[in-house]
């Protein structure tokens, strides 16, 4: 299944630093780790809360990766807002590591935002920033 997810800066260099091969584990206060089921969901995420919001680092990016069917179809699909839009899966944070052994392939970044107050330089020919190293 694809899946998207969408990220702040400090998760992008997590992620980075994982080689683009896992997603970092979840901060006490974050009980779900919540990948997007399309596109346009992620898109939204990222450039109207992400770019605006400092624990993000005022970016938003959004990253495709694909999971096992067969391990991700445990997974009931929540709707949190349009039946069509917005829909999303919850897996529970003690369960991340696990999550990250069945993604296939490396996760991508395939859409950026930034907010007025980002601080990085932005790789005009990417438009992914240039303080990360992109595999």
């Amino acid at each position: 299944m694809r899946l998207y997810r969408p990220i702040g800066y400090r998760e992008l260099e997590l992620i980075a630093n994982s080689n683009f091969l896992a997603f970092p584990p979840r901060l006490p206060s974050q009980p779900i780790f919540y990948p997007v089921l399309n596109l346009e969901y992620g898109i939204q995420i990222a450039k109207d809360w992400n770019t605006s919001d400092p624990n993000s680092g005022f970016a938003g990016f959004v990253t495709q990766f694909d999971v096992e069917d067969a391990y991700i179809s445990q997974f009931e699909i929540q709707i949190v807002g349009s039946s069509q839009v917005h829909q999303e899966l919850w897996i529970p944070a003690e369960d991340l590591a696990e999550f990250n052994r069945h993604i296939l392939g490396k996760i991508a970044v395939v859409a950026a935002y930034y907010g007025d107050s980002f601080i990085h330089d932005i790789d005009p020919a990417s438009n992914l920033p240039a303080t990360i190293k992109f595999a």
